[in-house]
């Protein structure tokens, strides 16, 4: 009986890790006793952190989750507090739960314009370009999780095409055929996978470089403007002094990693592949009936809407993704239940998460947690406290998740602005080195952006040789020109 509970418990995760979890829990409670609650609110925060960096292994919310539930039960914080964090951040919440599932009904757009500039693009340094910025504009105004799952469909399907007339060894082919589908295997493959790891990863980094632009690009991002009060507008506009530089610097980055071949990137598409997944398109092109080209043409309409009311900020982000699902969906006959319950899989997942994350933050917030750190930083000079905090943003999100950080850190600096103890115009110079902070270093590893852990644990992953330190690998240089950049400009 008790080994089939240590199976099933967690899933597949390390041995060790469902120990460690088991013993904190059975423990927590006489350590609140002896060790008093701050201690046992770093070790809780510690523990939660771990649960994040082995997000792999086993998804936090279940982890995370038996967690909070301790958090809850020693008294650390209380149910009122948790209700109170979700409350204030309602915003993010229909931002996740609405914009997200709208844009799935984007997806074939979205697929029929980056199978085009694929395809239509032979030189690699124009291609990487507009890849990458085809995702940081996209990530601007949309979520970046839902760019990097179009990215995702849009590689699986190609390679599926690959893979379809590799592997077909006992069709009878003509001569052309016989010998584009030989020029598949071996080097070629192996070229065709370093090509698309090289693409996918600058489109991954693409969705952090927009993404830390704009009020909706990143879930923080809209948890700190609401905090700030700004709209669609000024946000954009108080993180321009960092954000503009970091996009320019991602983007050189991205031809000279293409020049010097460096860090796993430079792969090109081979000749004969370029054909067969020209075939593809062409014929999918021919099958597409009117009733498909019509429902692209209110998905791009649809997606100039979404733009201009963003940046009009006619009601809250999460409202116009409601609005605009009910318009596209309307306008293309999608009426059945269970086609408009699947756009909602993707976010409701990372919801639960999030209000996981409000268990910590309150618990934080009633202990005071941070405060001992918020106050040494808040003596250092006044020009030194912006690069400090982006430093210790960056470091904290790129080993745990950034909306948590962001979350802890808004709220701690918020609560110094109320209190009279910082001016406004400073409270603006920190939270825009908070969002940048998070949003930056964060590209170091998957735990750090969300984006990358679902292209990481993707279908598309395993095909292309992408693991975890060849992630981290091939993001490296751009983690340490957006850190540098991200510094300077603070």
């Amino acid at each position: 009986m008790l080994n089939s509970f240590y199976n099933e418990f967690l899933g597949n995760s390390p041995q060790w890790f469902k120990n460690v979890i088991i013993a904190f829990l059975l423990a927590c409670y006489p350590l609140t006793l002896l060790l008093g609650e701050t201690v046992m609110g770093w070790a809780f925060i510690l523990m939660f952190i771990m649960t994040l960096a082995l997000a792999l292994k086993c998804y936090p919310l279940q982890s995370g989750g038996l967690l909070a539930i301790a958090v809850l039960a020693l008294g650390l914080t209380s149910a009122e507090t948790v209700w109170y964090e979700i409350q204030q951040n309602l915003g993010v919440i229909m931002l996740l739960v609405f914009m997200v599932s709208f844009i799935y009904f984007m997806k074939p757009l979205l697929i029929f314009i980056f199978g085009k500039i694929l395809l239509k693009v032979r030189n690699k340094i124009v291609l990487s370009l507009m890849f990458s910025i085809s995702a940081a504009v996209l990530s601007a105004f949309l979520d970046a999780l839902t760019v990097m799952a179009v990215l995702i469909t849009v590689f699986v399907a190609l390679y599926g095409v690959y893979e379809k007339v590799h592997s077909s060894i006992n069709v009878d082919y003509d001569d052309n055929e016989e010998k584009d589908r030989q020029q598949l295997g071996g080097d070629t493959l192996e070229e065709f996978r370093a090509f698309l790891r090289s693409l996918v990863m600058h489109g991954a980094v693409g969705t952090a470089l927009g993404g830390v632009c704009t009020q909706v690009g990143e879930p923080q991002n809209l948890l700190i403007s609401e905090k700030m009060g700004w709209n669609f507008i000024q946000f954009a506009a108080e993180m321009a002094h960092v954000t503009f530089p970091a996009v320019i610097a991602g983007l050189l980055t991205v031809i000279v990693l293409e020049v010097t071949k460096k860090f796993g990137f430079g792969g090109h598409l081979d000749a004969g592949v370029r054909k067969i997944l020209e075939n593809y398109l062409n014929e999918e092109n021919e099958k597409r009936t009117k009733r498909e080209t019509y429902a692209l043409i209110i998905q791009g309409i649809s997606g100039l809407l979404l733009i201009a009311a963003l940046a009009l900020h006619i009601m809250q982000p999460g409202l116009i993704g409601l609005f605009l699902l009910v318009l596209t969906t309307a306008l293309t006959g999608i009426n059945e239940e269970h086609r408009i319950g699947h756009a909602f899989e993707e976010s409701l997942p990372f919801v639960s998460l999030l209000c996981i994350f409000f268990v910590i933050v309150g618990m934080i917030h009633d202990l005071h947690l941070f405060k001992p750190v918020i106050d040494w930083v808040l003596t250092l000079p006044i020009d030194a406290q912006p690069k400090a905090f982006f430093l210790a943003n960056g470091i904290l999100s790129a080993i745990s998740d950034n909306v948590f950080v962001a979350t802890v850190y808004i709220n701690e600096v918020k609560a110094q602005f109320d209190a009279g103890n910082i001016s406004r115009e400073h409270f603006d110079t920190l939270a825009v080195a908070i969002n940048t902070g998070t949003n930056l270093p964060s590209v170091a590893t998957p735990n750090g952006q969300a984006a990358f852990l679902f292209l990481l644990t993707s279908a598309l992953a395993p095909a292309i040789r992408l693991g975890y330190m060849q992630m981290v690998w091939m993001a490296l240089p751009y983690t340490v020109v957006l850190t540098i950049v991200g510094y300077w400009f603070q």
